[in-house]
């Protein structure tokens, strides 16, 4: 196994860094362009949902690619998520999301947040009168269908804490591979980790410097001063030595940038080499969530009635 990849539960290999397409500001000629230019730099792993809006312009790249013969499909880590108003079907969704993409399998199929939603709710931030009760084991029944038809490679979770994953274990015959969670240097998400590795889940960190350029993300995690020293001293960028935080503590990163430079920063991230202070001054960063999710917390309809409840307590 190359040592810029990780094994997973169900036999399957992950690229511990990965291309983010978040797009919904951007247009598809971008998208197609970045994603282009990512594949000739080494990506392999890419990492899209059917809320952002960008499975038809990476399709359409990875296509051309593939057709091409710069990239074989085999060599491709394709990862797409369930969106809520899915939750009752996700065959189906499934089938929608790889005809949007052109493929005949995901790599990876994820359920996006612990939300279920109407069926008409299709955006990112959904109102009061949009939730439907969860029903977390009609969901997940629906992954393992998506698996046996053979859709996708692997199922996962996204945005799922220790408790959650537990309740999940309890019905669950083919357990997560991956959950995909917010995770960088001022999120540590040290609990989630050792619960996830004792449980043979692999960790996925996305917004892993931050998210800047995200309508929620934030640059305090790349302008925090011990991270600039670190950069310093390694003739490094903040963003490596984020991402390379990410990767030594056995995680994927996932890192969404569509500018040719930053994507180059953010591969050349695997040849870092941190050291162990440098580790323990990253300890000393105070903790604070980026993507909170707020807008899935209501007292009336979610599920969730406070933040808390939405994270078990572990924010």
């Amino acid at each position: 196994m190359r040592s810029d990849q990780v094994r997973l539960n169900n036999g399957m290999t992950i690229p511990i860094i990965g291309m983010g397409t978040y797009s919904f500001e951007n247009d598809i000629n971008t998208t197609e362009n970045a994603v282009q230019t990512a594949l000739k730099m080494g990506y392999t792993h890419f990492d899209t949902a059917q809320i952002y809006g960008s499975e038809p312009a990476l399709g359409n790249a990875l296509g051309k690619a593939i057709s091409n013969g710069l990239v074989e499909r085999e060599d491709l880590f394709v990862t797409s998520k369930l969106w809520g108003s899915h939750h009752h079907d996700p065959v189906s969704a499934l089938k929608q999301t790889l005809k949007r993409l052109g493929m005949e399998y995901l790599d990876m199929y994820l359920v996006h947040w612990p939300i279920r939603l109407k069926p008409w709710a299709n955006h990112p931030l959904p109102e009061e009168e949009d939730f439907e009760k969860l029903d977390m084991e009609t969901t997940w029944a629906g992954m393992e269908k998506c698996l046996e038809f053979g859709l996708c490679k692997g199922i996962g979770v996204s945005n799922l804490s220790c408790k959650k994953i537990e309740n999940l274990l309890d019905f669950a015959s083919v357990p997560p591979a991956v959950n995909q969670v917010e995770m960088h240097p001022m999120w540590r998400q040290k609990k989630l980790r050792d619960f996830c590795k004792d449980q043979r889940i692999h960790v996925s960190a996305y917004s892993a410097i931050g998210g800047p350029g995200n309508f929620w993300g934030s640059t305090a995690v790349v302008e925090d001063p011990i991270i600039q020293s670190i950069a310093l001293k390694h003739k490094a960028t903040p963003a490596q030595v984020a991402l390379k935080w990410g990767i030594s503590k056995g995680a994927s990163v996932i890192v969404k940038s569509f500018n040719d430079k930053r994507l180059k920063e953010n591969i050349g991230a695997l040849d870092l080499n941190l050291e162990e202070n440098d580790f323990l001054e990253i300890e000393k960063m105070e903790e604070k969530k980026i993507m909170r999710g707020d807008f899935y917390v209501n007292q009336t309809t979610s599920p969730y009635r406070t933040i808390q409840d939405l994270w078990d307590d572990e924010i």
